[in-house]
């Protein structure tokens, strides 16, 4: 079914004309009449599915329909958990509404609130924002919701990993009950669910989304057993075998600066984003990677949310997470859509619990690439007695692998993608 079969306004079709798009994705095919007849929505839905066009389209097709004021007030808001995802909604609320008249702006913390509250004073249509910076601003007053007809409370289960939960409540105690909602997350844990059943009406309708194809299988994986010291070494020598662009994750602030660092220094041109950098500094970053201008950017995952880097081909995990579905999120970066890609973990004597994990919710073993120059560092980190304090317990080759017995397979260099 082509959006021109959707009932959607001329100007919005024009628009969506523009960008190329003629055929809706699923999130958007089931999503989008939903909405349109006002219903509230509960979606499941990973990031790259399509989900902002799902809800801004008929939001601003709703907008249309409703009567002028003299003076525009807020009567959409969306709320994600980073700036770099409002940034991103932001982006696509003012691409499909360019030929309606409606005005957008995108608040955030970590800059001066002087320019968002002179857009705020000029008038507002479609509001997107993060918690903190929007209850600080509706503190103040600057920011009116009042007058809100539509909410979306989008990337839910970030939102409560993030600890924005208590600002949600109070958000909440300040729209008006009288509202359409809806209610994105990529997950759906008994903690959202219970979340959306404060959020939605008790006629909700739901659309969940499967990927077709889960991201684990879309992307080669491969792991290399190397001590913590070495790890510097290992990647600035797969950098030399791997082309185009690399997104490597971290999970500290302070280590993402010193892989930096260490980069910078081997002559490769790296830059970092994390919650310690300005804004500025977080979009000049992105923005570089995304043109080329340099190579590798070193990420956090709470500051890697939202980023959409199109072809994007390789994916390092310089450490692995300590949540397993922090795993799946990562690679997701590449292999979007129907696209391949490629991702690289390091695996240290400590991270092996953490290996484990992932790897019995992928319900898959990540192959090993267990011939390497720095192979015999971590053969003897592994063997090393402080090293030794047993993982979780499993059966077979994963249970002696948490041993520090990696299972042996032919070496295999992570592929190239073209």
């Amino acid at each position: 079914m082509p959006f021109d079969a959707l009932g959607l306004d001329p100007q919005i079709l024009s628009a969506l004309k523009d960008q190329g798009y003629t055929t809706p994705t699923p999130i958007q095919a089931q999503s989008i009449p939903i909405l349109l007849e006002g219903s509230d929505l509960l979606g499941t839905a990973q990031t790259g599915t399509g989900k902002t066009a799902a809800f801004i389209i008929p939001i601003i097709q709703h907008l249309l329909t409703q009567p002028k004021d003299h003076r525009r007030k807020i009567k959409a808001l969306v709320v994600t958990p980073t700036r770099e995802l409002a940034l991103q909604v932001g982006e696509n609320a003012k691409r499909y509404s360019r030929n309606t008249g409606l005005r957008t702006t995108v608040i955030f913390g970590g800059v001066g609130q002087k320019a968002q509250v002179d857009q705020l004073r000029r008038g507002v249509d479609i509001l997107i924002a993060t918690p903190g910076r929007l209850l600080d601003l509706e503190d103040q007053r600057y920011a009116d919701l009042r007058h809100i007809s539509h909410f979306v409370l989008d990337e839910a289960d970030q939102m409560l990993d993030m600890g924005f939960i208590h600002d949600i409540r109070k958000l909440l105690k300040i729209l008006p009950n009288k509202r359409q909602s809806l209610f994105f997350s990529a997950t759906m844990p008994k903690s959202i669910t219970d979340l959306s059943a404060q959020i939605l009406r008790p006629n909700y309708k739901s659309v969940r989304i499967a990927v077709e194809k889960p991201t684990a299988d879309r992307v080669s994986q491969c792991i290399y057993y190397v001590s913590k010291k070495e790890k510097p070494a290992l990647l600035l020598h797969l950098l030399n075998e791997l082309s185009g662009a690399v997104l490597v994750f971290g999970r500290t602030k302070h280590g993402c600066d010193k892989v930096v660092r260490i980069l910078q220094k081997g002559g490769v041109s790296a830059a970092a984003i994390h919650g310690n950098k300005s804004q500025n500094a977080r979009q000049k970053a992105l923005k570089s990677f995304k043109s080329g201008d340099i190579r590798v950017l070193i990420a956090t995952d709470i500051a890697a949310r939202g980023i959409d880097i199109s072809g994007l081909e390789h994916v390092v995990n310089y450490e692995l997470p300590n949540i397993s579905e922090t795993y799946v999120h990562r690679i997701g970066r590449t292999g979007r859509a129907d696209a391949s890609g490629s991702s690289v973990s390091f695996c240290s004597a400590d991270e092996r619990g953490y290996l484990k994990d992932i790897e019995q919710l992928i319900a898959q073993e990540i192959e090993i690439v267990d011939h390497h120059p720095f192979a015999e560092g971590a053969a003897l980190e592994w063997a090393d007695p402080e090293n030794r304090k047993p993982a979780k317990q499993g059966g077979g080759s994963r249970g002696q692998r948490a041993q520090g017995q990696p299972k042996s397979r032919s070496a295999r260099a992570p592929k190239r993608r073209r």
